[in-house]
């Protein structure tokens, strides 16, 4: 088991960060209770979420952290039982957060389709439609393997009869991605419930034209 210490300062900040953006997903309506988990990574420490305590009762004290291999290296309390998750995400990846939701519209979706319909041009900010993971028992290799394989060529997958998961380079945009992905899931049930319509789709073509340009979107640092 790797030795026990004191956050770092980097660590410390960033375990505020986590913190607020769990809250965010209790507020936001993308988790209900100790549904769903955080987690950012700080050079070779994974901060997650620990299992089991509401985020809202969560200090600077709980922090809790693990190395890539899953060892325990800041905190006592135990992390979420999604970690295998999370450390795949880390280790297939160049990630520098990770969100997991229990998001409503993007559940009931996964019961239904194989990936999301290009149903909007958002659909190109995660890198093409989004796929479904197939179901495996929650917190096991098997469910974290069906995730790194839904990711490949995406940023965001829907895991069937479960939930989310969204990663990216920082918790914002992350918690934004599964934000949109939720939004997304919703249009396409709203738009696919009218009786005799079926809802136009973009092309690929479309979507990634959208995703080129999306990636320039916003500002821009200045030297």
């Amino acid at each position: 088991m790797a030795e026990q210490r004191r956050a770092r300062p980097e660590e410390a900040a960033a375990w505020r960060d986590l913190t607020a953006t769990a809250r965010r997903t209790v507020t936001d309506g993308l988790v209900v209770g100790t549904s769903g988990n955080v987690s950012v990574r700080v050079g070779e420490v994974v901060l997650v979420t620990p299992t089991g305590v509401p985020y809202d009762r969560l200090g600077p004290d709980d922090i809790t952290g693990v190395d890539l291999d899953g060892h325990q290296v800041l905190g006592t309390l135990k992390p979420t039982s999604e970690l295998p998750m999370h450390l795949t995400v880390y280790r297939a990846t160049d990630a520098g957060a990770v969100v997991h939701t229990h998001s409503v519209h993007a559940t009931a979706v996964s019961t239904l389709v194989p990936e999301l319909p290009p149903v909007h041009y958002m659909t190109g900010a995660l890198g093409g439609p989004v796929r479904v993971a197939p179901y495996a028992t929650y917190g096991t290799e098997q469910l974290a393997e069906h995730i790194r394989t839904a990711l490949e060529g995406r940023t965001a997958c829907l895991i069937q009869n479960h939930g989310t998961l969204a990663y990216a380079p920082t918790l914002e945009r992350a918690f934004n991605d599964s934000a949109q992905l939720e939004w997304m899931a919703r249009l396409w049930l709203l738009a696919s419930s009218v009786p005799g319509r079926t809802p136009s789709l973009l092309t690929p073509d479309q979507v990634r034209e959208a995703g080129d340009k999306l990636s320039r979107y916003g500002q821009r640092a200045t030297p």
